[in-house]
Formats: C-alpha cells, structure tokens, sequence
C-alpha cells in the first residue's frame, strides 16, 4: 500500500483490492475514471449524519471510525475500520442519508468510488454483483453478531471476545500474545457497548487475576488459553 507521500496509481490499487481484483483492466478503467483520493487528517469528518452519499469509500491507509452522534454529546461506535475495509455500499445503494457520521482516527488516505460507475458495472457483470452483495452479507452477518454479543455477553466477556479476535490463529490460539489496541480505550468501550470506566475496571480484574499486562495501548496477555477460559 503506499504511503503518505505516494502519488497513487488507482487503477493498480484498485484491482488488488478484494472487491476488485477479478475484473480486467477494461472493466477497471471506467470505475477508476470514477475513484477520486480523499485526505482527511486525524479528527477530520469524512461525512456528518444526513449527508446523502455519492459512492462508498475505501481506506488505502488510516483509521476511520463510523459512530451515531448524540444530543448529550456521547456516541456510539459502529465499527473501527482500516486499510482496505469499504463502506458506505448499502447507504449507497439505499439511497437515502448517512444514519452516522465517519471521523478519522488517524491521518487517512481514502478512494471515493462514484455511485454512476458502480451501478454500470453492475448492470455488466454479475460476478461483480454477487461479490458486493457477499461483501455486504459479511458486514450485516457482523451486526448481528454484535447485537447477540451486547444481549447475551457479560461485558467482561465482550471485553475477552475483543481481545481474543487479535489472535492469529483464532479460537486455537494459545499462549502469549502482545495487543496494541488500534485506537483509544474511549473509543473501543463504546465499540463494545461499555462505559470507558468498566473497560478500564475489567482490565484491571484481568490484570489482577494474571491474565494479562496493561502498558497504555500494549496489552500482553500471558496465556491466550486461560483468558479464552476465564469468566469473571
């Protein structure tokens, strides 16, 4: 991926992106005559609430969070997203206005993708739309899992959940592990549906029962198994 200072080749960027990365560089022409490079600094809105979408973006590098805005001034947080993760597809598709707004995380390098060129490869290449459609299933087969995570999990249990998906090998891992957390404490507890004070109360449990090591965004976890087994 490039870096900051790249001069971006969207067309190559593109077709190596999992969306992408079956079509020919004819069919690609057209969507990357339709992509344009979106910078946006850390704490930068990308989009408000209400804003009507014109495509859907990719990250080429950065982080964005999606979030709900509130009248008290909290927010919810929907997903953290990074390099090549899309969104905004079914708002697009929906035609109606952003329900949440989209903030830079870090200084984020972005390719708009126009809603015209989307819908005339569409209309050519139904592998294409077999693949958007299977990349918006995995995103609402996510929500799902987050709302029967919130309904059903302890909050110490959603807390292990998110620590456990950094590990490689999944639900076999065992083991140390170091974690740097992509983002702030504040921000992950609201990802998680938690206040940042029972976040920071629940690593502190863990930290007490030598699970893990808490080192500011560092988390080491010393046995990957025990945690995976533990219930507070």
């Amino acid at each position: 991926m490039p870096n900051k200072q790249d001069k971006i080749d969207i067309p190559a960027l593109l077709s190596r992106l999992p969306l992408f990365q079956e079509l020919s560089s004819e069919q690609i022409a057209p969507i990357a005559a339709g992509t344009r490079e979106k910078r946006i600094s850390k704490s930068e809105m990308l989009f408000q609430k209400g804003d009507l979408p014109k495509g859907f973006f990719i990250i080429v590098f950065g982080q964005v969070k999606l979030a709900f805005p509130s009248a008290n001034g909290n927010e919810k947080v929907v997903e953290i997203l990074g390099p090549r993760q899309s969104f905004g597809e079914a708002v697009m598709f929906m035609d109606r206005p952003y329900p949440i707004f989209a903030e830079a995380l870090v200084d984020t390098l972005l390719l708009h993708v126009s809603m015209q060129a989307v819908f005339e490869l569409l209309a050519a290449d139904p592998i294409f739309a077999r693949r958007m459609l299977a990349g918006m299933a995995v995103r609402l087969h996510s929500l799902i899992n987050d709302v029967e995570s919130y309904s059903l999990r302890s909050s110490a249990q959603r807390v292990i959940g998110y620590l456990l998906q950094h590990c490689p090998q999944g639900d076999e891992c065992e083991g140390a592990l170091e974690i740097s957390l992509p983002t702030s404490k504040q921000v992950i507890a609201s990802r998680l549906n938690l206040t940042p004070e029972t976040l920071s109360r629940i690593f502190h449990e863990l930290s007490e029962a030598g699970l893990i090591t808490v080192q500011g965004k560092v988390i080491q976890a010393h046995d990957m198994r025990r945690l995976r087994e533990y219930d507070l």
